[in-house]
């Protein structure tokens, strides 16, 4: 989020990106394409050059489209709490995104499951009290950290307005 996008006295707290996990699965996958491309070009196969040419077409599209789609989400995905508000953005062509004010929310809780505790991360799920279903932020780098954070904020925010 850019500062022109911020209100007045509002400040950036957290600029998170979802995990890095999310790349992994197509970079193997792109990796392995590589190794069998590789494999085609170093091993004499009795197949006409015009093949061959084929199928390293094929497989740099197949690597192309199994890698760039999840690499393209994951860097446009982004969770940005501020000191008034709970953002997500995401969309590689179509940018979308939906905003919670702090004092709207009332319960943040998180989950992880086990591969998420062995990455190191975990979904979070923010509740704001309206008929809309929560904000479900998932692969949340240290979402306990992050839970423990955003709840200190909404505590503040509420001292305030109560003060």
């Amino acid at each position: 989020m850019r500062e022109e996008h911020l209100a007045d006295g509002e400040t950036i707290v957290m600029q998170l990106r979802t995990h890095p996990k999310k790349v992994i699965k197509p970079i193997l996958v792109l990796v392995l394409l590589l190794a069998v491309l590789a494999a085609l070009w170093i091993v004499p196969l009795p197949v006409d050059g015009t093949v061959l040419w084929f199928a390293t077409l094929v497989l740099v599209v197949l690597g192309v489209a199994a890698a760039a789609g999840p690499f393209l989400r994951w860097r446009t995905t982004r969770y940005i709490i501020t000191n008034q508000r709970v953002a997500l953005r995401t969309g590689v062509l179509t940018q979308s995104g939906r905003d919670i004010p702090l004092y709207r929310i009332n319960n943040v809780t998180f989950e992880k499951q086990l591969s998420d505790r062995f990455w190191g991360c975990g979904t979070l799920v923010i509740s704001d009290g309206t008929d809309q279903p929560g904000m479900v932020l998932d692969d949340v780098p240290d979402v306990e950290a992050v839970q423990r954070a955003l709840q200190d904020l909404v505590r503040q925010g509420k001292q305030l307005s109560d003060d």
